[in-house]
């Protein structure tokens, strides 16, 4: 179990119209100029926006993988543990922080074209 920065990498060229940006020590990661997540190679771990919900049940779950990192507004954002993951968790998570800030249309077009976005959309 476990996944590389490279192999995160990987997965993130599944979702749509993803760009990055270097800030120092980490990474931004954008969908249509609005955020979504942060790497952090150094320290291998990656830091993902969430719903508040599903922040507090990651970490009360599992707080050797998920660490809280901060809330704002109606969104939790969850640090993962890349060396303590699974991939298709990892991409699960992903692609639900992806959702939550990419546009409605480019999200449908996501759900109903790729297997994982399929999943996340009949749970």
């Amino acid at each position: 179990m476990g996944v590389s920065v490279d192999e995160f990498l990987k997965l993130l060229d599944e979702l749509p119209d993803v760009r990055m940006g270097h800030g120092g020590e980490w990474v931004s990661l954008k969908v249509h100029d609005k955020g979504f997540g942060y790497l952090w190679e150094a320290t291998e771990t990656v830091g993902l926006k969430a719903t508040i919900e599903e922040q507090i049940a990651l970490v009360s779950e599992r707080p050797e993988v998920f660490e809280k990192q901060f809330t704002a507004g109606r969104f939790g954002w969850v640090v993962v543990h890349l060396g303590k993951i699974d991939a298709e968790e990892l991409f699960e998570l992903m692609a639900e922080a992806w959702s939550l800030t990419a546009p409605a249309e480019l999200v449908a077009e996501f759900e109903a074209t790729h297997p994982i976005g399929q999943k996340v959309r009949s749970e």
